[in-house]
C-alpha cells in the first residue's frame, strides 16, 4: 500500500535559530554557537510549539500511519514532545536522509561572514546560483534533492495510506520540489515568498494525477494553543537573494 497523504513538519525554534537570527542582525562574522549542528536542542520556545504540535497530533494520531524523523536532536526532539508520554501505536523511523542540508566551510557563518572571509565562494555561489552551488564540504540544494529522492522511494512504500515527517525547513522544501515537481527556477521563486515557519506543517495528497499542495507551513495549531510563532529561515546560504 503506498502513501497518499504527507504532513511534512518542521522542528520548533532551536537555540542555534536564536543565535543565528541574532548574529545577522549583529553583523557578526559566526553564529557563536559551540555544539554541533546535529546536537543543537530546541529553545525553551521551540518545546511550547512542540507541544502545541502535539495537540494536533493526538487529534490526528489514529489516522498517521508512519513517522519519519531526522537524526538531528532539534527534530526528535520535537516528536517526542509532540507524542508525548504516550509515545506512538504507529511506527517511528529515524532516516539520515532528512538531515539538515551541511554547509561544509560555510558552516556557522552569517551572511557577512561569508562575504568577508570567503568572498570567492560568495562570488562562486552567485554565479552558479544557490540551487547548484555546493560548499567546499558541504552540499548543494540539488544534492539534498538527490537524497530526498532515494529516502521517498523508500518512504512512499511504507505501511498504511498516511505518513508524517519531522525534519528541517531545507528539507520540507526539497521534498516540495520532487513531489510536486518543481524546476529549479520554480523553487527559486516559490522559496523567495515563502518560509517554513517552525513547527509549521505542510500537507501534500497524492492524486491519480501527482501529488497537490493543499497546505504550506501553516502555523494554526500554534496559534490555537497560543504557542509563539517565530520566523527563522535558516541559514544565509540558502535564504532568497
Amino acid at each position: 500500500m503506498a502513501v497518499r497523504e504527507l504532513w511534512l513538519a518542521r522542528h520548533g525554534e532551536s537555540l542555534a535559530n536564536m543565535a543565528a537570527t541574532r548574529a545577522e542582525q549583529d553583523g557578526l562574522d559566526a553564529i557563536p554557537i559551540e555544539t554541533r549542528d546535529a546536537d543543537v536542542p530546541l529553545s525553551h520556545t521551540g518545546e511550547d510549539q512542540a507541544a502545541a504540535l502535539g495537540t494536533w497530533v493526538a487529534q490526528h494520531l489514529s489516522g498517521l500511519d508512519t513517522f519519519w524523523v531526522s537524526p538531528y536532536v532539534r527534530a526528535r526532539q520535537t516528536l517526542t514532545i509532540a507524542l508525548g508520554e504516550s509515545g506512538p501505536p504507529s511506527v517511528v523511523v529515524v532516516d539520515e536522509r532528512l538531515r539538515d542540508r551541511e554547509l561544509g566551510i560555510l558552516d556557522l557563518l552569517t551572511t557577512h561572514g561569508i562575504a568577508r572571509l570567503h568572498p570567492g565562494e560568495a562570488e562562486r555561489r552567485r554565479r552558479l546560483g544557490k540551487y547548484y552551488h555546493r560548499p567546499p564540504g558541504g552540499e548543494s540544494w540539488a544534492d539534498v534533492a538527490l537524497r530526498l529522492r532515494s529516502f521517498l522511494g523508500d518512504a512512499m512504500n511504507a505501511p498504511g495510506e498516511t505518513a508524517m515527517v519531522v525534519a528541517h525547513d531545507a528539507v520540507v522544501m526539497l521534498i516540495l520540489s520532487v513531489l510536486l515537481p518543481l524546476e529549479e527556477s520554480q523553487l527559486l521563486e516559490f522559496a523567495a515568498s515563502h518560509t517554513v515557519l517552525n513547527a509549521s506543517l505542510t500537507h501534500l495528497v497524492r492524486r491519480d494525477a501527482g501529488w497537490d499542495l493543499i497546505e504550506f507551513s501553516t502555523v494554526d495549531h500554534l496559534q490555537a494553543e497560543g504557542a509563539p510563532v517565530t520566523v527563522h529561515p535558516g541559514s544565509p546560504d540558502v535564504q532568497p537573494e
